[in-house]
């Protein structure tokens, strides 16, 4: 009775092992499939992330470009405006050489006003419809963002008391401010920073 009994028990062992290995052998191959999955589905977010870098970096291109052939051209915009606006008939310099321009202050001077004043007469007497360009300038004392708002608050001075004493109408004026980016003079002594600071009024048919 022992004798047969044994055989089954082995038989029984040796088929239980079996069916372990199989399921073994099944689960791993799961694995195996879903890491292949994955493996498949991160090289494709890979690849999706590579292309969007590139379009992005081409937009990037196309925005730069955009934004110089903007501000081209509003340059020939500008140039063109100018050009019909007619040539420039003469110039009037506002500087510490000839008026008193005041360090780190935009108040015209009384013998700013009188320089303006004789300018402006003359126009007049000639009833000439002309446009005019106020150019703000400084020295180079400060930082560039500050001595481009004291350029401006400077022409813009002289630009209202063309406006309030003479009636210059403010669509026949332009503001530019220049900062310290055009001295006439170095800038290394007072007397050259002194001719820095100044505001030049350009008269154009």
């Amino acid at each position: 009775m022992k004798s047969i009994i044994l055989p089954l028990l082995i038989v029984g062992v040796a088929a239980s092992g079996c069916a372990t290995k199989k399921y073994v052998s099944r689960e791993v191959g799961e694995v195996n499939t879903k890491v292949d999955t994955l493996t498949t589905e991160v090289e494709k977010t890979q690849e999706r992330t590579k292309r969007n870098e590139v379009r992005i970096e081409e937009v990037n291109q196309e925005a730069q470009t955009a934004k110089g052939s903007a501000q081209q051209a509003l340059q020939k915009a500008t140039e063109a405006e100018k050009a019909a606006k007619g040539k420039l008939i003469y110039t009037v310099t506002l500087s510490n050489d000839k008026v008193t321009f005041p360090l780190n202050r935009a108040e015209v001077s009384d013998d700013a006003k009188a320089m303006i004043d004789e300018a402006i007469a003359q126009l007049k007497a000639e009833n000439k419809g002309v446009f005019f360009e106020i150019e703000g300038h400084t020295d180079s004392t400060g930082p560039d963002t500050y001595n481009s708002k004291l350029g401006e608050d400077r022409a813009q001075a002289v630009r209202s008391y063309m406006h309030d004493q003479h009636g210059i109408a403010l669509s026949r004026m332009e503001v530019i401010s220049y900062g310290e980016s055009k001295p006439v003079e170095d800038n290394k002594t007072r007397e050259h920073r002194a001719q820095n600071r100044r505001v030049v009024i350009k008269v154009l048919e």
